[in-house]
């Protein structure tokens, strides 16, 4: 995937650490040359030095063919701003927005934007240690699991959960279906509607994606 940064702060920098390890090409803008810092040595990415909503630095960043537009800096506005210019004039299909402002986050993520607020995050897996301290991060802090929703095409309705889930790599944890989320029994038949609930590798994404039949656009 071809992805586009804005903000080289810790967040930002671990992003494109992450997803330069994982062979996808990055391009990082920021304000201060100095942040470019926090990439470290063995970053591959290409970096650029100026404001996020610029749009001919956002040409040159390469964004008309970008698959991913992810806005992190430190200040809403300029996330907000980058990430509806990513959406509305570049037509990018995924953009992320960071938001710390709980209020902003929710009125945002109604104009078709994905708004990740820290701030909320944070404060509910706080919560979650405070009324349940079994409750874990585990999936977030280790990087190497992660949760995917997807949703079943009709190759799959009428099989049961034990024959897609694949060891070591991929298990089907929940089910969404109109009636509400159920946790599934190794012979619960899939059903047209359902949007599977999985826990899966991240070294094994490629070849999950290829098994579903699933775009770019939808990781």
């Amino acid at each position: 995937m071809y992805v586009v940064i804005v903000g080289c702060g810790h967040v930002g920098s671990e992003l494109a650490k992450l997803l330069a390890h994982e062979q996808h090409n990055v391009v990082v803008i920021d304000k201060e040359k100095n942040a470019f810092k926090n990439l470290g040595e063995a970053f591959n990415g290409l970096t650029l030095e100026g404001s996020g909503f610029d749009l001919d630095l956002l040409k040159q960043a390469g964004i008309e063919k970008a698959d991913a537009f992810c806005a992190v800096t430190n200040i809403d506005n300029v996330n907000l701003i980058s990430a509806q210019a990513a959406k509305k004039i570049f037509k990018v299909n995924k953009v992320i927005c960071r938001v710390y402002d709980p209020d902003r986050a929710r009125i945002y993520s109604t104009l078709g934007l994905d708004i990740m607020s820290g701030t909320l995050l944070f404060a509910a897996m706080i919560r979650d240690k405070i009324t349940e301290t079994r409750f874990t991060s585990y999936l977030i802090e280790s990087k190497e699991l992660a949760v995917m929703e997807i949703p079943l095409s009709q190759n799959y309705f009428g099989k049961q959960i034990s024959a897609i889930n694949i060891p070591y790599e991929f298990l089907v944890v929940a089910i969404k279906k109109i009636k509400g989320v159920f946790i599934p029994e190794p012979n619960t038949v899939l059903e047209k509607g359902d949007v599977l609930l999985a826990v899966i590798k991240t070294a094994a994404l490629e070849e999950i994606k290829k098994k579903f039949k699933m775009p770019e656009a939808a990781l």
